[in-house]
């Protein structure tokens, strides 16, 4: 039987900054309601969307914050005849509304966990949620094909990474960009082509490797003058899933292109109260863990963070740096 304390330890954000500093300081422990499992917080994978939300903040948000969206932790107090049980382990990610997971304890709706499968190791699986299921879910948008020609842009990345190894797994062509010193990891794990996002004949390259093709798809991750680019490199006809947010595109290339646009979010499923996509994250969960457990998919390099206001600080502060080879993973309060 685990001895629930009343308070615990939380890391929290103060308010929403340009240069955000956080504390870690003693707050209550939260109830669980009938539908929810109390679950104590192992590891938590830190991701770009946390250190934006440091930056700008999230409406209805009340301060002081406790940011994180991906954890694995073990059940400590479940109703009775739920599953799971207490005492099993799992992973998940979490509502963007609520407070986040960089706590000892958090509730989360028992529906919306996935449980470990044996043998996955807890820091691997807590960096999994909020990458590989974007990525599961551009590619789902996008409905890859056998023998499609699909771009990922910003391959290196941890949603690049498993796009690219999903959507070769589906029989696509996997073309990506990233630094030059990744690429050779890259196609390691599936990418047919790698192209340097820095160099300046980039588009005549792209050209040159396609022939007389164009892509037919693309998964968009960094938004902004990228997707304009990403929609002209298109066939007339073909798909982009965005996962930053969508520009504005000029209507001309709307009308000459005619792609089908596609916004991948994982944070609607829980901000449209649609229990049917919060139990898809689940299943996703599940193909992830199993995915990764098997060998068939490979998880990004952890890199360890320590429960720390200084470390995760640090660490939430070269996210909005990019250029992460690997997944930040804190370790909260170990297995």
């Amino acid at each position: 039987m685990v001895n629930i304390t009343k308070t615990m330890q939380a890391i929290t954000l103060a308010e929403a900054a340009e240069d955000f500093s956080l504390l870690k300081q003693e707050v209550a422990t939260p109830q669980r309601n009938e539908s929810e499992l109390l679950i104590r917080v192992e590891y938590v994978g830190l991701n770009p969307i946390d250190a934006k939300l440091a930056k700008y903040g999230f409406p209805d948000w009340q301060y002081p914050h406790i940011l994180g969206l991906d954890a694995v932790g073990t059940v400590v107090d479940a109703p009775a005849g739920v599953i799971p049980c207490i005492g099993d382990q799992v992973m998940w990610h979490a509502n963007i509304k609520h407070q986040g997971m960089l706590a000892q304890y958090v509730a989360v709706p028992n529906f919306s966990v996935s449980k470990l499968p044996e043998g996955l190791a807890p820091e691997i699986a807590a960096a999994l949620p909020c990458a590989g299921m974007a990525a599961i879910f551009a590619l789902d948008k996008l409905q890859i094909k056998e023998g499609e020609n699909l771009l990922v842009d910003a391959g290196g990345g941890a949603v690049g990474q498993f796009a690219i190894q999903f959507a070769k797994l589906r029989g696509a062509k996997v073309f990506a960009t990233a630094a030059k010193n990744n690429h050779a990891y890259l196609k390691k794990i599936g990418a047919d082509e790698c192209f340097d996002y820095h160099d300046k004949n980039l588009l005549k390259k792209f050209k040159l490797a396609l022939g007389h093709s164009q892509f037919d798809a693309v998964v968009d991750t960094l938004g902004g003058g990228n997707t304009i680019r990403n929609i002209e490199l298109l066939r007339f006809c073909g798909r982009i899933a965005c996962l930053n947010g969508l520009p504005t595109v000029p209507s001309s290339l709307l009308f000459y292109k005619a792609p089908v646009i596609s916004i991948v979010s994982l944070s609607g499923a829980w901000l449209t109260q649609s229990l049917c996509a919060q139990q898809k994250m689940s299943f996703m969960g599940d193909l992830l863990m199993n995915s990764v457990n098997e060998g068939s998919i490979k998880a990004p390099d952890i890199i360890p963070i320590a429960f720390d206001e200084v470390a995760i600080t640090q660490a939430l502060k070269q996210q909005l740096k990019g250029c992460i080879f690997g997944k930040q993973v804190v370790t909260v309060s170990p297995s």
